[in-house]
């Protein structure tokens, strides 16, 4: 199935409730090597009051907190409310996947990430879906227009 060609963003009412409402967002392909986008929207994210759970199968530990090589591999007390993915988009329909078998109510893919197949599995596995757009990008603009 060929990639979406736009992103997929809701109204910034449903935006606020999404983001109100989570509290634990695992990010796919959180790397620890500085300058990194998936290190500066996670940092940014905790410094906000979220938990980061990282995914990566490459790391141990991420912003002091233990590294898990995919989804599935969080533990089951862990209750993931947004998966917040940094992989190309060929790679997010197994993400989307993972993400509906853990009982995930969020799935965003950053900033240039579209995929129909992501979007199908995810949406017919229950899952709220935002592509295209960054999650702090999004948050920012959020609480400036709240401010005004």
């Amino acid at each position: 199935m060929a990639d979406a060609v736009n992103a997929v963003v809701p109204e910034d009412r449903e935006l606020r409730m999404l983001l109100g409402e989570a509290r634990t967002i695992a990010v796919v392909g959180l790397s620890s090597k500085p300058g990194r986008p998936s290190l500066d929207v996670a940092t940014y994210l905790q410094r906000r009051g979220y938990r980061i759970v990282p995914v990566n199968p490459r790391e141990t530990e991420v912003l002091g907190e233990p590294a898990y090589p995919s989804l599935r591999d969080i533990p089951d007390d862990i209750r993931i409310d947004v998966v917040d993915v940094f992989r190309r988009a060929e790679e997010t329909a197994e993400v989307a996947r993972d993400a509906v078998a853990i009982g995930a109510k969020v799935l965003w893919l950053q900033e240039g990430i579209v995929s129909d197949e992501a979007y199908r599995i995810a949406t017919e596995g229950g899952l709220d879906v935002i592509m295209g757009v960054c999650i702090r990008a999004t948050d920012i603009r959020l609480q400036r227009e709240e401010s005004e």
